[in-house]
């Protein structure tokens, strides 16, 4: 029906209403779609046989675990979020054992909750599966993975070498079966997400394994990366339009198999910290010794996307053994726009440093543009972009 037909007077009106009733119809049809299609609400999904990956650089905040939902704390966030231009949406991490409940029954209802809001607020959403627990109690994987089959599905971990402390816990990804079941994960997830325009990305949690309270032969360490890998190189066909990150800080000597794997696939380099000062992140390539993870950011910047995640500790001291010193936020964002070259940064949204951090947020340089300052070019890896 032309618009110009609605102006001509001899028009009966209920004709008019049956062709708007009709309009009304097929609108709500037409929505329905797109809610059955992407199991969520408040967004259509990307065109079928896109090939283009989304890409929104800027600032992000970064959930503290206990308090995803939270709804205090979370109330503060979405005002924080609604007030702040320079901050694009937010990440939220979950521990595997809170998504799978059961042998492939998931648990979605925190992830799409989130995703709708931030959805209504034009704000993206990021989320990194958490394989690697940092407190003894913390429920990281599903109970079925404790079966012998899975060889207990993780192992004891400390940070202080000879103790027999135990301070969190590692899957067992050198078990094929472990393996598999994370794929399958991913897998679930690329299918109730990639589509969504409002979903950004996906992460998975730093390559340092924690010194193992029994020690891991090299047998279990190689096959753990390499198994590690191949659940990346899974995760980038699941999400083939959504950008899929890794965090890379430890061991030095996997890190050029892991950042070379990565590239390869068009994956994201991610970093659980940003230490100015940190004596192993950033540590010089040498003949005799690997370089730090911080080589490769600087190193493949506009090649493959590279986003940093500002931790507590990060604003305490430049480096993790307190020999640095105290840094600002706008130092620590300098570090990670220049040094790092990034194109996300992840803001841990610390309530005692908030202010600081929306104090920075605020200042021109981060206002003027979507990307906060930020890198903006396309990486070389990706297809095409997806960004608004």
């Amino acid at each position: 029906m032309k618009v110009e037909n609605f102006m001509k007077p001899n028009i009966i009106l209920p004709t008019v209403r049956k062709r708007m009733n009709a309009i009304f119809i097929t609108a709500l049809f037409v929505i329905g779609m797109a809610i059955a299609f992407t199991g969520i609400v408040h967004a259509a999904p990307l065109p079928a046989g896109t090939t283009g990956i989304k890409w929104n650089p800027g600032h992000y905040y970064t959930i503290q675990n206990w308090a995803n939902d939270d709804p205090i704390y979370m109330a503060k966030v979405y005002k924080e979020l609604k007030e702040t231009p320079a901050l694009r949406g937010m990440q939220l991490r979950y521990l595997w054992g809170w998504i799978e409940k059961s042998p492939g029954v998931y648990d979605f209802s925190s992830i799409d909750k989130h995703l709708a809001k931030l959805t209504k607020m034009n704000k993206r959403l990021v989320i990194q599966v958490q394989t690697k627990s940092f407190e003894a109690d913390w429920k990281l994987i599903p109970n079925y993975l404790k079966a012998p089959k899975y060889e207990g599905g993780a192992f004891a971990f400390n940070d202080w070498g000879g103790s027999k402390t135990i301070d969190g816990y590692n899957i067992k990804l050198w078990n094929p079966h472990v393996r598999d079941r994370l794929i399958a994960l991913f897998k679930a997830l690329g299918k109730r997400y990639n589509s969504h325009p409002n979903f950004e990305g996906i992460g998975m949690i730093e390559t340092a394994m924690g010194q193992a309270v029994k020690p891991l032969t090299t047998a279990q360490a190689d096959k753990w990366f390499n198994n590690l890998i191949i659940v990346q190189q899974k995760a980038r066909t699941f999400f083939p339009n959504t950008m899929t990150i890794q965090e890379i800080n430890y061991p030095r000597e996997y890190l050029k198999q892991i950042t070379t794997a990565m590239v390869k696939m068009g994956g994201t380099l991610g970093c659980p910290d940003v230490y100015p000062d940190e004596p192993g992140l950033n540590y010089p390539p040498s003949p005799y010794s690997p370089p730090g993870a911080y080589h490769y950011f600087s190193k493949l910047s506009g090649t493959v996307p590279i986003a940093p995640t500002v931790e507590k500790v990060n604003y305490l001291n430049t480096r993790g053994d307190k020999k640095g010193h105290v840094p600002t936020v706008q130092e620590l964002l300098v570090f990670a726009r220049d040094e790092l070259k990034s194109n996300y940064i992840f803001w841990q949204r610390i309530p005692k440093y908030v202010d600081d951090v929306l104090e920075v947020m605020n200042y021109n340089n981060q206002k003027s543009t979507p990307s906060g300052g930020l890198k903006t070019a396309c990486p070389k890896t990706y297809p095409s972009c997806i960004g608004k």
